[in-house]
């Protein structure tokens, strides 16, 4: 199993713990309508739309700040023959999204990435960011592995397993983290009823002229389609 499906195994057995984000849907209104977003995927209420507006205006992560998180999404979700890298569907954006929107991660997240530029000036005379891959990869291994971190390291494990559990988040959450989850949503089902030997222990079956107004085996595998207001085209 390599590193992608090892990620995935554990997203679906825990929700990526909780998808670490208090991912809890908001109480809507009868009054309230959803306000329908460009990509047409999923509705915002007005005041949600207003809320993501104001912090996508603001920065929080400066430039130096936003690089170094790139360089460990990748690190972490990096680009394979058949999946994009994390930065590839945007997880760094995803990210300083997630520390503006909930503040309580931008202290752990900022402090994290002072640490691991101390670690490196200290192991290599530069920050992470400007060191070459084998040394990035060499810096992480040593705080990525829970309980077998020294313990002078505990504060880089910790920003380590956050920008983990972060980066999971974005990108399976994404479009094409989903996709590459296999993840198909709600899909119609069969039902052929009670089995005839159920209804015949108790005495019963099904009107042969019910079912034939009721249950169309030949369209059994068809899909509805709708059209982009709602209405069903076949």
């Amino acid at each position: 199993m390599d590193r992608r499906d090892t990620i995935k195994s554990l997203l679906l057995g825990s929700v990526a713990a909780g998808l670490a984000l208090n991912g809890c849907a908001p109480d809507v209104s009868s009054e309230e309508t959803l306000k329908p977003l460009a990509n047409g995927l999923y509705g915002r209420t007005p005041e949600e739309v207003e809320r993501d507006e104001k912090l996508n205006s603001e920065e929080f992560f400066n430039g130096h700040e936003l690089s170094t998180i790139a360089v460990l999404c990748d690190i972490i979700l990096p680009k394979t023959n058949s999946s994009n890298s994390a930065t590839e569907v945007g997880v760094t954006s995803f990210i300083e999204f997630i520390a503006k929107d909930l503040p309580n991660y931008k202290t752990p997240i900022r402090g994290g990435i002072m640490w691991l530029d101390s670690f490196s000036n200290r192991l290599y005379g530069k920050e992470f960011e400007k060191c070459s891959n084998t040394e990035q990869l060499a810096v992480c291994d040593q705080i990525a592995y829970p309980e077998k971190t020294a313990p002078e390291l505990k504060q880089g494990e910790k920003f380590f397993s956050t920008m983990r559990n972060l980066t999971m988040t974005g990108y399976f959450t994404s479009k094409e983290g989903l996709q590459d989850l296999g993840y198909k949503g709600n899909t119609p089902n069969v039902w052929d009823g009670i089995p005839e030997d159920v209804l015949k222990a108790h005495g019963m079956a099904y009107e042969k002229e019910w079912l034939a107004k009721c249950v169309d085996q030949s369209k059994r595998g068809d899909i509805a389609v709708w059209d982009d207001n709602g209405n069903l085209i076949s």
